[in-house]
């Protein structure tokens, strides 16, 4: 006998190819339009599987969910969604969804996956609230909705995570809804980047440290694993790590135990590691630089971020995004125009979406109308640091290149070499902008007023030096 599916849609022409495609493969399809349509159906007859639209013409086919399951229990359900964003891919894992699918699917994927929940019986869970609005991960391109996935499919256990891409592609982001969406969210989120900590302080920070443990270490101090003690360590940049520590943090890995540094009891511990680098780690291991057996224990589920230009097509909805979030912080309401986002997707970004941002928030605050079109691009963000003519650097990127080249800071000294050397220019910069303001200076460089005022005061900086010439 075929077995029995359900097809909840209200657009005829995918229904029409759904069915098709499922009847091909041997199933009996019965289509409605609408949740009550649904409803008296399940109440005449048992179905093995069924796939549902979320917006339909008389409710959300994902919120009612629930009551599917009073009726029909033990029967898998298929979501499919033109909405394709992380909150509707997490609401469908939360429903206990077998699958989410977001449109335009592979048809061969979807008739596969009807075939693997016909023959399963998947538990039946409580559906999740809603209260994700505000996650500032975007994207329906295809790359981005394969990242959404494989976000559901981590969520309710605690397996380890490695996230790769390149800087600026949102790593921490997607590290933070694993946290906040996952069992794991009444816990605490500890984040620690490798590659700003000093490599002789990085195991104590870490693993904390006991008093008169090394010079300096005039109390006890308690590292990041016990910090995130019943939540989430993530660890940013994990190819910076020294070789010690990575010995060390294998070794907890294995044991779920540390030890802080001087100190000789072991401490049980209990985080879920999520794990990101901007870096290849497989010539890192043939080098000898990372250790093999540390990037097996991390690399249990990868996530791979793309880059910015691998998915142009989410350029427009970020922009949007950004401008909203520019307004709400007290920048100038801005609205593009098709112009103005062709002109940005046009755009290398080598930065990514961290890049994105701060080019929105200059153009919400620099902006000479109201609107955001071609002409305000070009005269508001400078031109790519790589001339399009003859392929040569310029601009910033050369500076960088020519200041490394003039001072050649010892090995080890690079990254706080520069930043002294260019973060003050770059705050004089800002502050000299916005006429002093600190906090459209903190907004335009995309950091906590906070933070600035604490930079200011440790640089010397005075912005009342840079406030309108009386």
């Amino acid at each position: 006998m075929a077995h029995a599916v359900l097809l909840v849609e209200d657009d005829k022409s995918i229904a029409t190819v759904i069915t098709v495609a499922l009847r091909d493969d041997g199933f009996d399809v019965t289509r409605c339009e609408s949740i009550a349509q649904r409803d008296v159906l399940l109440a005449e007859r048992r179905f093995d599987v069924m796939l549902t639209d979320v917006v339909l013409e008389d409710g959300d086919g994902l919120a009612s969910i629930e009551a599917v399951r009073a009726q029909a229990p033990d029967m898998p359900v298929i979501v499919l969604s033109a909405q394709n964003t992380l909150d509707t891919a997490v609401r469908a894992s939360d429903s206990d969804a077998f699958e989410y699918f977001p449109k335009p699917f592979d048809l061969d994927e979807l008739t596969q996956a009807v075939t693997q929940a016909v023959a399963s019986r998947p538990a039946s869970q409580d559906q999740a609230a809603d209260d994700d609005d505000a996650l500032p991960l975007i994207g329906r391109s295809p790359a981005m909705q394969g990242v959404f996935r494989m976000i559901t499919r981590v969520l309710r256990n605690d397996l380890t995570v490695l996230i790769t891409g390149e800087s600026g592609t949102g790593k921490e982001l997607v590290a933070e809804a694993i946290h906040e969406l996952g069992s794991r969210k009444t816990g605490p989120f500890v984040a620690v980047n490798m590659a700003a900590i000093p490599h002789d302080l990085l195991e104590s920070e870490l693993f904390g440290h006991e008093r008169g443990a090394f010079t300096g270490a005039v109390g006890q101090q308690i590292g990041k694993f016990e910090q995130a003690n019943g939540g989430t360590l993530f660890l940013d940049e994990i190819g910076d790590m020294p070789a010690e520590a990575q010995t060390r943090l294998l070794r907890a890995l294995q044991s779920g135990k540390i030890r802080r540094v001087g100190g000789r009891q072991e401490i049980g511990v209990d985080v879920r590691i999520v794990a990101a680098t901007n870096r290849d780690l497989t010539p890192m291991i043939s080098d000898g630089r990372f250790r093999e057996d540390l990037y097996y224990r991390l690399n249990v589920v990868p996530i791979h971020l793309p880059p910015l230009r691998e998915r142009r097509e989410d350029i427009g909805a970020l922009v949007r995004h950004f401008l909203g979030q520019a307004a709400a912080e007290g920048l100038p309401a801005r609205q593009a125009l098709s112009s103005g986002v062709e002109a940005l997707e046009q755009r290398d970004w080598r930065g990514n979406v961290r890049e994105l941002r701060n080019a929105v928030f200059r153009l919400a605050l620099m902006a000479r109308d109201d609107v955001i079109d071609r002409s305000a691009v070009e005269d508001v963000l400078p031109q790519s640091a790589l001339d399009p003519n003859t392929g040569e650097k310029c601009g910033f990127e050369a500076a960088v290149e020519d200041w490394v080249e003039d001072v050649r800071p010892p090995d080890g000294t690079l990254y706080h070499a520069a930043l002294a050397a260019f973060e003050t220019p770059l705050f004089e910069l800002a502050l000299a902008r916005t006429g002093g303001n600190q906090l459209r200076a903190a907004r335009l460089l995309g950091i906590n007023r906070n933070t600035l005022r604490k930079r200011l005061s440790e640089l010397g900086i005075a912005p009342e030096d840079f406030g309108p010439r009386r």
